[in-house]
């Protein structure tokens, strides 16, 4: 397999006057293991949910998985 099965970019998110991500990027390869970790307010579980399809992704974030771009929210 060539290329990551998962690929973000720029992905960010804004609730109200918080900004709770900013141009995250992520790629994850076949056969990876990923963790994310930070404090409290970090932005770990808003990019889980963007990716889950519960918040929606500020416009301009691309996301594809292999290969094929899916709409993030």
């Amino acid at each position: 397999m060539t290329g990551p099965v998962l690929r973000v970019a720029a992905l960010s998110k804004r609730f109200g006057a918080t900004q709770a991500l900013r141009d995250v990027d992520l790629e994850v390869a076949h056969g990876e293991i990923h963790a994310l970790i930070g404090p409290n307010g970090s932005g770990k579980s808003t990019l889980i949910k963007i990716l889950a399809g519960f918040h929606h992704a500020e416009p301009g974030a691309v996301a594809e998985l292999d290969g094929e771009p899916f709409d993030l929210g």
